[in-house]
């Protein structure tokens, strides 16, 4: 949901900048307010805030200096390796998380399954190399749920460079068990700067003086503009004629744009896939969209897609496309063998063949799909409340990942602290009055799915959203669908996520709830020398909170220093445990730990923010008439 660059040197905020940043003013030239900064001079001491920094002390220590963080995250990526949705390495993760979580002295570590969610695949052996007119060995890796080539496919290369169907004539019958070659070379530039950052006072500063942000559907609830977590944008179509959004009959081009940028993103690569397996192709291979010096970013096969509807004014399935059909689903159409290769080779293939050389390539993919249980599995377990044992404060991240690296990044970092951060009060013998869960989520990947499960099942879901991507889509386009809740829903507290990398904790995004800032602030304040200081008003997405957040619970998603997670680990194969940054998991581990204790000990309810749409029971729900076409033609026609 969401990440770039790090230099390993931080200066820390000074002046203004540092009041400013800290605590979230509206306008960066306004000198800071006194009533809104920190008073550590002047505070008034009571036995229950002395008992408060006493246990922040604690876990400070626990947290920084006793720290098991790395311990886990390199059993997770190191031994258990990767982690993609409904695989064998995730199920054993599932397993491991839970009685590790056991052992850290938690209570009720369990599987709770989702889905169905569709087969499971692993890849079982590899290789790739041009073997005339000399050897070259490829750096790649198949995309997940990619079928296994017939033994090993021998064909000739060819670089199929059609950008509309016109195109595709001129290969007709020339594609019998080739190896095909599918885009155009990609520039590789120098890299002049280092690709690892952390974020500058600056931009600390500009997200402290974020306006609140604009409200709009995302992935999972709304979101504002100023998403870190970096989703992945569906592939642009080669056809350079995109599509014009059409108006529908009531004036609104938002559903229209979203059909007709479906169409031109999706239509013709999924028939030039169709092309490629009609044709009798042995295998598609391609490279990614960024990436340089053997890094790739690799993630599921393509299948091809049903054709649009005809007409249509308005998503289908939430697209305009009809149901969006998944390489992972039980009965996914025919596809053709899939790999994508370093930009440095996938280049010099094609220049080779511009030039006139007559290449022979050899490919083996062996892949295992495993279909016996089509479930997912989420791993949660409890540290049990006391007197408000009933009330739930959450944690989490996800545990799938994607299977070129071993997903250290992206999420076993996550994960890690989640589990750091309950080990440290259970290592602390620490009771809490709310009961405290963590949640290690699986199927995010392909859209939230087991976090979006868990929340319908336990607290309540808007109504008429389906699973999966499409039901987010059709979720977003309806925004005055009620939300039917369930009777834990008035007994959540909040919900804390990490999801960003390795990095830090810089901070955290309020997810338009205002109210929650003067919380943020005080619970920030002990951690001002780790740096994490910045509250702001943007929204993120692309990540398990948005799960709550779509049906109004209270959802966070930490601010964290990027280091080098979109141009270098986030979904490719260098996502591997060398990438970890020890002291910035510790640190994150350490600020999880003391949000969770406090969130749990609060003596009122987590404040949240506005309803955006209708709250039902499910008792309401059901005696509420569902509106019909007939009377939203109605209203219409009344105004």
């Amino acid at each position: 949901m969401s990440f770039q660059p790090s230099f390993r040197k931080w200066f820390v905020l000074l002046g203004l900048s540092a009041s400013v940043t800290c605590l979230g003013l509206t306008h960066a030239h306004q000198p800071p307010s006194t009533k809104d900064q920190p008073k550590s001079e002047s505070k008034t001491e009571t036995p229950k805030t002395r008992a408060t920094d006493d246990i922040t002390s604690k876990i400070r220590e626990e947290g920084l200096n006793k720290s098991q963080v790395m311990k886990t995250a390199l059993y997770m990526t190191e031994v258990i390796g990767p982690r993609l949705t409904n695989s064998p390495g995730l199920k054993r993760s599932n397993e491991w998380t839970a009685k590790t979580l056991t052992e850290f002295g938690l209570e009720n570590a369990k599987l709770e399954a989702w889905g169905p969610f569709g087969t499971g695949w692993t890849l079982k052996r590899f290789s790739a190399q041009v073997t005339d007119p000399l050897c070259i060995p490829l750096i790649g890796i198949p995309k997940a749920w990619s079928p296994s080539t017939e033994g090993v496919a021998k064909g000739d290369v060819i670089h199929l460079d059609a950008t509309d169907e016109k195109g595709l004539e001129k290969y007709k019958g020339k594609l019998k068990g080739a190896i095909v070659l599918i885009g155009n070379p990609r520039e590789v530039k120098a890299l002049f700067e280092a690709p690892g950052k952390r974020h500058t006072d600056k931009e600390l500063l500009a997200m402290a003086n974020a306006p609140e942000p604009v409200q709009g559907g995302g992935r999972g609830g709304p979101q504002g503009k100023a998403a870190t977590k970096k989703v992945e944008e569906p592939k642009k179509s080669d056809n350079p004629k995109s599509a014009e959004p059409a108006k529908t009959k009531d004036g609104d081009t938002r559903a229209a744009d979203v059909v007709a940028r479906a169409r031109a993103g999706i239509s013709f690569p999924s028939r030039r896939l169709q092309f490629l397996l009609d044709e009798g192709a042995a295998v598609m291979l391609e490279t990614s969209f960024k990436g340089d010096g053997g890094t790739l970013f690799v993630q599921s096969a393509s299948v091809p897609q049903p054709a649009p509807a005809p007409g249509a004014e308005a998503p289908a399935g939430g697209r305009g496309m009809g149901p969006r059909v998944n390489a992972h689903d039980k009965n996914a159409p025919k596809t053709i063998p899939q790999v994508v290769v370093t930009v440095e080779h996938f280049n010099r293939l094609v220049h080779m063949l511009k030039a006139g050389e007559k290449l022979k390539a050899e490919i083996e993919i062996a892949a295992e799909f495993q279909k016996d249980d089509l479930m997912g599995y989420n791993t949660v377990a409890d540290i049990p409340g006391s007197d408000l044992k009933d009330e739930i404060v959450m944690l989490g991240g996800h545990m799938d990942s994607w299977h070129g690296g071993t997903g250290a990044t992206d999420n076993a970092a996550g994960c890690a602290v989640g589990m750091e951060a309950v080990r440290i009060i259970k290592a602390l013998g620490l009771k809490p009055r709310r009961t405290i869960r963590i949640a290690l989520w699986t199927g995010e990947e392909q859209g939230l799915l087991g976090s979006r499960a868990y929340v319908g099942q336990q607290f309540g879901s808007i109504q008429g959203a389906g699973s999966g991507m499409d039901g987010m889509f059709a979720s977003s386009m309806n925004p005055t669908a009620p939300i039917i809740k369930k009777p834990a829903y008035d007994k959540f507290q909040a919900y804390f996520n990490l999801d960003n990398g390795t990095g830090k904790i810089r901070g955290v995004h309020l997810q338009g709830n205002e109210a929650a800032r003067p919380l943020f602030r005080k619970w920030l304040q002990p951690f001002v020398d780790l740096e994490a200081t910045t509250i702001t008003a943007n929204n993120t997405g692309g990540t398990d909170h948005q799960s709550y957040d779509a049906i109004g619970l209270p959802g966070f998603q930490f601010i964290q220093d990027e280091i080098e997670y979109d141009p270098r680990t986030h979904h490719s194969n260098m996502d591997v445990y060398d990438r970890l940054q020890a002291d910035d998991l510790k640190q994150a581990s350490t600020i999880m730990a003391s949000i969770i204790w406090n969130a749990a000990n609060m003596d009122e309810r987590f404040p949240r923010k506005p309803m955006r749409r209708p709250l039902l029971t499910e008792a309401e729900a059901k005696s509420k008439k569902p509106e019909t076409p007939a009377d939203k033609k109605a209203v219409s026609t009344d105004e």
